[in-house]
């Protein structure tokens, strides 16, 4: 097999990947299911019981970076291998902790800066580089290891809970990521090809009518400065995902509390991260045709509504549903901004630009996890969460039209001067 763009190789590294994310993806969802088990055994409100997650999700941002940058020099093998053996290593610890700080640490160091984080930025980079006719559904399908991750292991995980205890199947758990994702990280060896393969995305704008990588606004993306482009960019990522962490985090434990019970509430979950699957290769394919940003204000919008959704329906059913449309509706908002900033960043500055901004959609899960721990705690109630979700995906939908209204203007300016 030749190490070519869209070459059989291409293909076959992309299945690779897909395994690779939706293995080392546990690291982000087990602990949503494992947290009313966590908060009953140490005896912590809600909020501490959720400051694992978050740690795990600051440390996954963090550690994206760090290892995109790795995996630049010394190719994405590397980070992989580090990966494995830190996210294995992770899961035993937090199996083994005695305290809430110990399992927290080991979320936030093991299994999110050195784990899981090495699968996420650096293998959509890595994917990016191999395919140009396709790069955006090809980068859909990378992403969609996440949510794969999401929609298998919260059942997988609750069923050993329930049978075994959480202690025993983290420790499980750890020595099976291990074991898998070592073998699956050596057959990434080969380095992507050279950047003369890139795709040209202006021959793309061409035909869509969408402002390119080779506009005239390149260097000054939406007409802003690239520093103050790429911070609005970062608070909407954060914005975006303090919406997207309160279901997520929290669908299980909210369960628990409607009298549903914790096993309905990982179905839920599941259901929610397999729509999202959906969600991501629809918004790939939507991607080029439209553009990222344009997708961005379709799944903002959408997102906004289902979070709505929960406000007036809290029985069985309609929890299902609305747990299914969530996923729908927000799937695709995280490799968006890959997109856009492919579109309208310089394509130099492009890898740096992107892991930085995943890094705060990172954290913005992070810190809409916690958020909504807190608010549970002094309102007794996820009412409140629910809102406070509403108002966070309302700034980002904000940002998301105010970038593509000035990104429309700037193009309707060249054509006049054409």
């Amino acid at each position: 097999m030749t190490a070519e763009p869209d070459s059989r190789h291409a293909a076959l590294r992309l299945l690779i990947t897909l395994a690779l994310m939706t293995i080392s993806g546990s690291g982000m969802y087990v602990v949503a299911v494992v947290l009313p088990a966590v908060q009953a055994e140490f005896g912590v409100p809600r909020a501490d019981a959720s400051m694992p997650y978050t740690l795990m999700m600051i440390g996954f941002g963090i550690g994206g970076m760090l290892m995109g940058r790795l995996a630049d020099r010394f190719g994405v093998m590397v980070p992989l291998l580090i990966g494995a053996v830190c996210l294995g290593l992770g899961f035993v610890a937090a199996g083994k902790a005695t305290s809430l700080w110990q399992f927290a640490v080991a979320h936030g160091v093991l299994i999110g800066a050195l784990g899981a984080s090495a699968t996420f930025a650096p293998l959509i980079a890595d994917t990016s580089l191999w395919f140009v006719k396709r790069r955006g559904i090809a980068v859909a399908i990378c992403a969609s290891g996440n949510y794969l991750a999401g929609a298998i292991w919260p059942p997988i995980v609750q069923h050993f809970v329930e049978t075994v205890g959480w202690r025993p199947t983290y420790i499980g758990l750890g020595m099976f990521c291990t074991l898998t994702m070592l073998p699956l990280a050596l057959l990434m060896r080969a380095r992507p090809p050279g950047l003369a393969h890139l795709p040209v995305i202006a021959a793309s704008a061409a035909r869509t009518g969408r402002t390119g990588p080779a506009a005239p606004a390149t260097n000054r993306p939406f007409g802003l400065a690239p520093s103050t482009a790429q911070a609005l960019l970062c608070v909407a990522g954060v914005a975006c995902c303090v919406a997207m962490a309160m279901p997520q985090v929290h669908i299980v434990a909210y369960c628990g509390d409607l009298g549903f019970g914790a096993a309905r509430g990982a179905e839920m979950l599941s259901l929610m991260l397999a729509c999202g699957i959906v969600s991501r290769l629809v918004s790939g394919l939507i991607c080029d045709r439209i553009g990222g940003l344009r997708t961005l204000v379709l799944g903002s919008t959408l997102q906004g509504l289902a979070l709505l959704l929960f406000l007036p329906f809290d029985g069985l059913v309609s929890l299902y549903v609305i747990s299914g449309l969530f996923g729908l509706f927000q799937g695709g908002i995280v490799p968006s901004y890959a997109i856009i900033v492919r579109e309208h960043f310089a394509p130099a500055e492009a890898g740096a630009r992107v892991g930085t901004v995943l890094m705060f959609t990172m954290l913005g899960m992070a810190l809409g996890g916690w958020m909504s721990g807190k608010v549970f705690d002094m309102t007794g109630s996820y009412h409140a969460a629910f809102l406070n979700g509403v108002a966070w995906n309302l700034l980002n939908l904000t940002i998301a039209i105010t970038l593509w209204r000035r990104a429309t203007e700037l193009r309707a300016g060249r054509h006049a001067l054409a």
